[in-house]
């Protein structure tokens, strides 16, 4: 796996970087996103987002996480929840399904438009920075089904990005999804081999002190480390029946 990112990372970012900006919100991926491109030799920026999200611990999460790092860390304010349509920007309960269920609909915890936001803020802070890489934890594998997180977006949204800022036109910045096509297990194998502090990162979407253990965010994540062989550190409010069992098996 390690052969197959790194050619996949020389195929399609051929030019000489040097500084990167990480979308940082303090959850499993973007934190191993932001240890893989240090350790590729990328001098880091991490960028989170106080959007008006209902789990709100993850920015603490965060900060925690670019600290244990030592890089710089932006928090930039905007309010989606002037926007609505997703429940985590609003009061509506976070809808639950079964884990075969997943990426099968759009659910409601999908925030319109939310990485075309993020990524557009992302290639101004690039352009002020003189960055060449924008770094996004995205995954299309192991995800809740949310249009935003495809390769034919990120590709897209590089291109019209790159087209629409002067640093675009001038020399190019690519955003990379270097998680884009592993599974949840093998981003979290990754993520150990690199010595990410998983005790410190948060998925869940409820925003509790405690994972639920029940959304959509718990029930990859906890999949994940059972096919990776692994347990999870933080604390849960509740275990599916597929992880009680597997700890069970642990154990006996």
């Amino acid at each position: 796996m390690k052969k197959a990112l790194e050619w996949e990372h020389a195929r399609r970012y051929p030019l000489t970087m040097n500084k990167a900006i990480v979308l940082l919100s303090g959850g499993l991926d973007s934190s191993t996103s932001l240890a893989y491109a240090r350790s590729i030799g990328y001098d880091v920026t991490a960028l989170s987002f106080s959007y008006g999200q209902r789990h709100s611990i993850e920015l603490q999460k965060g900060a925690q996480i670019a600290d244990f790092y030592g890089v710089k860390r932006i928090v930039f304010d905007i309010d989606l929840r002037q926007t609505g349509g997703s429940s985590l920007t609003s009061d509506s309960m976070v809808e639950e399904r079964d884990i075969e269920d997943i990426s099968k609909e759009i659910p409601n915890t999908y925030v319109p438009a939310r990485n075309s936001i993020f990524l557009s803020i992302a290639f101004s802070v690039c352009e002020v920075n003189n960055c060449d890489a924008v770094v996004i934890g995205a995954n299309a594998l192991d995800y809740s089904g949310y249009p935003d997180c495809r390769p034919e977006f990120f590709n897209s949204m590089e291109k019209s990005l790159n087209l629409g800022t002067r640093i675009g036109n001038e020399k190019g910045i690519r955003i990379m999804a270097p998680l884009q096509y592993l599974s949840k297990a093998e981003i979290i194998k990754l993520g150990s081999r690199l010595g990410v502090p998983y005790q410190l990162t948060y998925s869940c979407y409820n925003g509790n002190d405690e994972a639920c253990g029940k959304c959509d965010s718990c029930l990859l994540r906890l999949k994940g480390f059972m096919e990776a062989g692994l347990v999870d550190p933080i604390k849960y409010a509740e275990y599916p029946k597929f992880y009680r069992d597997y700890l069970k098996k642990r154990v006996g």
